[in-house]
């Protein structure tokens, strides 16, 4: 009895411990690492949201750019971190469910070596090209590359990214073949790939080009959502131009590693709900094409990350997307 006793008391010492640690945190710089370089979507969220979680969490919030690997440098560098609410990753529909299907042999698996606090925003795909593509329409563009065939490349963020896999499709829809060129780093890279003429076009989101297609160095053919874009309500959707099966969007989440107090994460879930509440926040990631879509509870982002992981793994089958 005594030692039952005793084991009681030591958990709950434990627990108040742990209560204790996180009504206190964070005592110190929080770190958000982001497994791609700057300039593409995920960066772009990540800089929308630090302001506000900066004014809530009352200390700062450190942007931490680990690319490499389709996004797997960072996953791991996050998953391997401390699980103590100083270290916080926001990952996207590539880096947590695509990668795992791709990368079979890689040890880090986000649905057991991550917690998902929330999903925070959907940002919708876009079929962009180069300015020198004559192209203005998404049929234009199928007359242009069956003229020329062999001789167009595409870019993607990388040879197992969900850009690729929708490019692959429309390609087998449109009966047209484009040479693909990956990029490491993210959309970033492939998105200064577009601009710089490398590739005659790419299937990247809507923050990526938004501000591009204003100064004319690209032009977005279509927009791969349900519905049009309101940050380019001149661009039609792919269902509008002949592909209603074609959507594409790269969703954001924010996670913790696996082990984290869960005092910590629901406070960390409250901030990031809080976060995407403030009007100013909304109004950064509206500019960039963003819809804010959060989750009502870490456990339902957990459902969401499952069924996600286990729907990109038939489509990876399907297409027979290997990593390059």
């Amino acid at each position: 009895m005594r030692c039952v006793l005793r084991g009681f008391l030591i958990s709950l010492a434990g627990l108040l411990s742990v209560i204790a640690q996180a009504q206190d945190y964070p005592t110190r710089p929080v770190r958000m690492i982001v497994p791609f370089v700057p300039g593409g979507s995920s960066d772009f969220v990540a800089r929308a949201i630090q302001p506000r979680m900066i004014e809530l969490l009352g200390q700062l919030v450190i942007v931490d750019n680990r690319s490499g690997a389709s996004g797997n440098v960072g996953v791991e560098i996050a998953a391997r971190s401390a699980p103590d609410g100083y270290t916080i990753f926001l990952g996207n529909v590539g880096s947590t469910a695509i990668n795992p299907s791709i990368f079979p042999g890689f040890p880090i698996r986000p649905v057991r070596d991550l917690i998902g606090l929330t999903l925070l925003v959907d940002v919708p795909g876009a079929f962009a090209v180069h300015p020198s593509v004559p192209a203005v329409t998404v049929k234009e563009f199928i007359d242009y590359a069956k003229a020329r065939p062999g001789q167009l490349n595409y870019g993607s963020s990388g040879s197992g990214s969900a850009q690729r896999l929708a490019f692959e499709f429309f390609m087998s829809k449109a009966g047209i073949k484009l040479v693909h060129i990956p990029y490491k780093g993210g959309a970033g890279a492939a998105t200064l790939a577009v601009l710089a003429g490398e590739v005659s076009a790419t299937m990247l989101t809507v923050a990526s080009f938004v501000g591009h297609v204003k100064t004319g160095r690209v032009k977005v053919l279509a927009v791969m959502s349900p519905q049009r874009s309101h940050a380019l309500p001149q661009v039609p959707t792919m269902a509008e131009s002949g592909f209603p099966e074609l959507k594409l969007g790269s969703w954001q989440a924010m996670f913790v590693p696996a082990g984290t107090p869960r005092p910590i994460v629901d406070k960390l879930y409250g901030v990031m709900i809080k976060t995407l509440e403030d009007p100013e926040t909304v109004k950064r990631l509206a500019a960039g094409g963003a819809d804010i879509v959060t989750s009502k509870s870490p456990n339902e982002f957990a459902a969401f990350l499952k069924e996600q992981t286990e729907f990109w793994a038939k489509i990876v089958k399907s297409v027979g997307a290997t990593a390059e």
